[in-house]
Protein backbone atom coordinates (compact mmCIF):
# COMPACT_ATOMS: atom_id res chain seq x y z
CA UNK A 1 0.00 0.00 0.00
CA UNK A 2 1.36 3.38 -1.26
CA UNK A 3 1.45 6.02 1.45
CA UNK A 4 -0.45 9.16 0.88
CA UNK A 5 1.45 11.94 -0.39
CA UNK A 6 0.89 14.96 1.50
CA UNK A 7 0.34 18.09 -0.27
CA UNK A 8 2.07 21.39 0.52
CA UNK A 9 0.95 25.17 0.01
CA UNK A 10 4.03 27.40 -0.16
CA UNK A 11 2.18 30.30 1.56
CA UNK A 12 4.43 32.72 0.76
CA UNK A 13 4.64 35.80 3.29
CA UNK A 14 3.85 39.27 1.80
CA UNK A 15 6.21 41.92 2.56
CA UNK A 16 5.00 45.48 4.09
CA UNK A 17 6.47 48.32 1.95
CA UNK A 18 6.36 52.22 2.33
CA UNK A 19 6.35 53.71 -0.85
CA UNK A 20 7.72 57.81 -1.10
CA UNK A 21 6.62 60.16 -3.66
CA UNK A 22 9.97 61.56 -5.45
CA UNK A 23 9.76 65.87 -5.77
CA UNK A 24 9.76 67.36 -2.56
CA UNK A 25 10.04 64.21 -0.74
CA UNK A 26 13.14 61.96 -1.78
CA UNK A 27 14.85 65.00 -3.35
CA UNK A 28 14.60 68.65 -2.99
CA UNK A 29 11.62 69.65 -5.09
CA UNK A 30 12.03 72.10 -8.13
CA UNK A 31 8.92 74.36 -7.01
CA UNK A 32 6.42 74.37 -9.98
CA UNK A 33 8.84 72.87 -12.65
CA UNK A 34 10.93 69.65 -13.38
CA UNK A 35 14.19 68.17 -12.30
CA UNK A 36 15.48 68.02 -15.57
CA UNK A 37 19.27 66.51 -15.18
CA UNK A 38 20.84 64.54 -12.74
CA UNK A 39 23.23 67.86 -11.48
CA UNK A 40 19.52 69.53 -10.46
CA UNK A 41 19.23 66.38 -8.44
CA UNK A 42 19.48 67.06 -5.00
CA UNK A 43 18.33 64.15 -1.94
CA UNK A 44 17.23 65.37 1.08
CA UNK A 45 19.04 63.64 3.65
CA UNK A 46 16.10 63.65 6.23
CA UNK A 47 15.20 60.93 3.28
CA UNK A 48 17.93 58.88 4.04
CA UNK A 49 17.51 58.95 7.14
CA UNK A 50 13.63 57.94 7.13
CA UNK A 51 14.60 54.82 4.23
CA UNK A 52 17.23 53.33 7.00
CA UNK A 53 14.18 53.98 9.72
CA UNK A 54 11.91 52.06 7.42
CA UNK A 55 14.57 49.30 6.62
CA UNK A 56 15.49 48.83 10.11
CA UNK A 57 11.43 48.09 10.81
CA UNK A 58 11.32 45.66 8.11
CA UNK A 59 10.30 47.54 5.48
CA UNK A 60 11.02 47.26 1.81
CA UNK A 61 10.91 50.79 0.45
CA UNK A 62 9.91 52.03 -3.08
CA UNK A 63 9.42 55.23 -4.89
CA UNK A 64 6.15 56.17 -6.40
CA UNK A 65 6.58 59.21 -9.10
CA UNK A 66 4.44 61.25 -11.74
CA UNK A 67 7.27 62.31 -14.06
CA UNK A 68 4.64 64.48 -16.74
CA UNK A 69 7.91 65.87 -18.10
CA UNK A 70 8.64 63.30 -20.40
CA UNK A 71 5.77 63.58 -22.08
CA UNK A 72 5.81 67.22 -22.34
CA UNK A 73 9.04 67.08 -23.58
CA UNK A 74 10.47 69.14 -21.08
CA UNK A 75 13.32 66.14 -20.13
CA UNK A 76 14.38 62.99 -21.97
CA UNK A 77 13.77 59.31 -21.01
CA UNK A 78 17.50 59.23 -20.83
CA UNK A 79 17.78 61.99 -18.18
CA UNK A 80 14.89 60.74 -16.02
CA UNK A 81 16.64 57.39 -16.24
CA UNK A 82 20.29 58.83 -15.00
CA UNK A 83 18.52 60.82 -12.57
CA UNK A 84 17.05 57.79 -11.29
CA UNK A 85 20.38 55.61 -11.67
CA UNK A 86 21.74 58.29 -9.31
CA UNK A 87 19.02 57.97 -6.33
CA UNK A 88 20.21 54.32 -6.80
CA UNK A 89 23.89 55.16 -6.33
CA UNK A 90 23.08 56.83 -3.54
CA UNK A 91 21.01 54.68 -2.16
CA UNK A 92 23.32 51.52 -2.45
CA UNK A 93 26.15 53.64 -0.57
CA UNK A 94 24.53 53.87 1.80
CA UNK A 95 23.32 49.98 1.98
CA UNK A 96 19.56 50.73 1.47
CA UNK A 97 18.23 47.73 -0.62
CA UNK A 98 15.26 50.15 -3.27
CA UNK A 99 12.40 47.75 -4.75
CA UNK A 100 12.14 49.53 -7.55
CA UNK A 101 11.23 53.11 -8.87
CA UNK A 102 7.83 53.43 -10.03
CA UNK A 103 6.82 55.68 -12.58
CA UNK A 104 4.23 57.62 -14.47
CA UNK A 105 5.74 59.79 -17.53
CA UNK A 106 2.29 60.32 -19.35
CA UNK A 107 0.69 63.82 -20.16
CA UNK A 108 -3.04 62.81 -19.32
CA UNK A 109 -5.01 62.30 -16.15
CA UNK A 110 -6.71 59.11 -17.49
CA UNK A 111 -3.93 56.50 -17.41
CA UNK A 112 -4.44 53.90 -14.22
CA UNK A 113 -0.68 54.77 -13.03
CA UNK A 114 -0.44 58.42 -12.88
CA UNK A 115 -1.53 59.00 -9.20
CA UNK A 116 -4.14 59.75 -7.70
CA UNK A 117 -4.59 55.97 -9.98
CA UNK A 118 -2.93 53.62 -7.58
CA UNK A 119 -1.49 51.53 -10.82
CA UNK A 120 2.43 52.26 -9.64
CA UNK A 121 1.50 50.90 -6.35
CA UNK A 122 -0.53 48.09 -7.59
CA UNK A 123 2.56 47.09 -9.57
CA UNK A 124 4.74 46.69 -7.20
CA UNK A 125 2.69 45.09 -4.97
CA UNK A 126 2.19 42.44 -7.99
CA UNK A 127 6.15 41.73 -8.54
CA UNK A 128 7.37 41.94 -5.15
CA UNK A 129 4.33 39.93 -3.30
CA UNK A 130 3.82 43.39 -1.17
CA UNK A 131 0.50 43.43 1.90
CA UNK A 132 -0.95 47.07 1.04
CA UNK A 133 -2.82 46.96 4.02
CA UNK A 134 0.18 46.88 6.06
CA UNK A 135 2.24 49.10 3.72
CA UNK A 136 2.32 53.02 3.51
CA UNK A 137 2.69 55.95 1.04
CA UNK A 138 4.36 58.81 1.59
CA UNK A 139 4.09 62.17 0.27
CA UNK A 140 3.72 65.74 0.11
CA UNK A 141 0.57 66.12 -2.38
CA UNK A 142 -3.04 65.01 -1.88
CA UNK A 143 -2.51 62.70 -5.09
CA UNK A 144 0.28 61.28 -3.31
CA UNK A 145 -2.46 60.23 -0.30
CA UNK A 146 -5.17 59.40 -2.56
CA UNK A 147 -3.30 56.85 -4.36
CA UNK A 148 -2.05 55.23 -1.45
CA UNK A 149 -5.68 54.99 0.21
CA UNK A 150 -7.10 53.84 -3.11
CA UNK A 151 -4.52 50.96 -3.12
CA UNK A 152 -4.98 50.36 0.81
CA UNK A 153 -2.42 52.08 2.33
CA UNK A 154 -2.09 54.09 5.17
CA UNK A 155 -0.77 57.25 4.55
CA UNK A 156 1.57 60.10 5.60
CA UNK A 157 1.85 63.64 4.06
CA UNK A 158 4.63 65.94 4.63
CA UNK A 159 2.84 69.72 4.12
CA UNK A 160 2.32 72.74 6.34
CA UNK A 161 -0.19 72.17 9.40
CA UNK A 162 -3.04 74.44 7.89
CA UNK A 163 -3.20 72.24 4.77
CA UNK A 164 -6.28 70.08 4.22
CA UNK A 165 -5.50 66.00 4.28
CA UNK A 166 -6.96 62.93 4.19
CA UNK A 167 -3.29 61.36 5.32
CA UNK A 168 -3.47 59.45 8.28
CA UNK A 169 -0.54 61.23 9.76
CA UNK A 170 1.05 64.32 9.11
CA UNK A 171 4.62 66.08 9.23
CA UNK A 172 5.31 69.74 8.45
CA UNK A 173 8.60 68.52 6.60
CA UNK A 174 11.15 65.84 5.81
CA UNK A 175 13.33 66.67 9.24
CA UNK A 176 9.66 65.99 11.37
CA UNK A 177 8.87 62.54 9.56
CA UNK A 178 12.61 61.67 10.27
CA UNK A 179 12.01 62.26 14.38
CA UNK A 180 8.83 60.62 14.24
CA UNK A 181 8.48 57.81 11.37
CA UNK A 182 9.29 55.04 13.63
CA UNK A 183 6.86 55.67 16.36
CA UNK A 184 4.50 56.43 13.52
CA UNK A 185 4.67 53.27 11.68
CA UNK A 186 7.05 51.29 14.40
Amino acid sequence: MREAQADYCCICMKQKCIFFDRDGIVNVSPGPGYVERPEDFHIIPEFISCAKIAVGLGYAIAIATNQRGVARGIMTPESLAEIHAELVRVLESDNIPLLGIYCCPHERDSCDCRKPQPGLLLQAATEHNLDLSSSWMIGDSETDIEAGRRAGCRTIRVCDRDVETEADFRAADMEELAEKLEQIIG
